[in-house]
């Protein structure tokens, strides 16, 4: 991106997202979209609508939503031809829902849908397994440690998108025990 501010890392590591007007800034695919795509350096509304293929005033309005609920700021501010151009960034490098809603859980998945539909690759894969508290606890810990761990290429290289999941099935409604 031409004349892009130097890029400096969000000002948290991990954000919790506990608050409800967090939880529905999260129920938006696009709003989704644009936390993705602020995820490794800060941008402008018109960077974000071209990247994102939406129109201007509708990432400046969502843009609001998010920034409202304290999930992107203003990194920093230009003068540009005689108006003042803001780029906006993530609060935090990692976004944590410690006890997800099903609008934020539906427009999670839903923002990673239109993003994988935009993919020229993909690797998905689901499996449901039988394991202790405690081997679900370390495979949680795995998880959460290589996707953390994994050092990244440079600003030349494709970005890649990563979603892990790891929950314990609710038995089904209406079950009465034995038969």
């Amino acid at each position: 991106m031409p004349d892009q501010p130097p890029h400096q890392p969000p000002p948290e590591d991990v954000l919790e997202i506990a608050a409800p007007e967090q939880f529905a800034a999260l129920a938006h695919p696009l709003r989704q979209r644009l936390l993705f795509a602020l995820g490794h350096r800060p941008a402008t509304v018109s960077q974000l609508a071209a990247q994102l293929d939406a129109k201007k005033g509708n990432v400046a309005h969502h843009l609001k939503v998010l920034r409202e609920a304290g999930l992107i700021h203003i990194a920093e501010t230009r003068q540009v031809r005689g108006g003042t151009e803001q780029y906006f960034q993530r609060t935090a490098r990692h976004m944590l829902v410690a006890e997800p809603q099903a609008a934020g859980t539906a427009a999670m998945l839903a923002a990673f849908a239109q993003e994988l539909d935009r993919s020229p690759a993909e690797t998905l894969r689901m499996r449901h397994m039988r394991l202790s508290p405690a081997q679900a606890k370390a495979l949680g810990e795995t998880l959460t440690n290589l996707v953390d761990d994994t050092e990244e290429g440079g600003d030349e290289e494709p970005l890649h998108g990563v979603l892990v999941a790891l929950y314990e099935q609710a038995p089904p409604t209406g079950t009465t025990g034995s038969a």
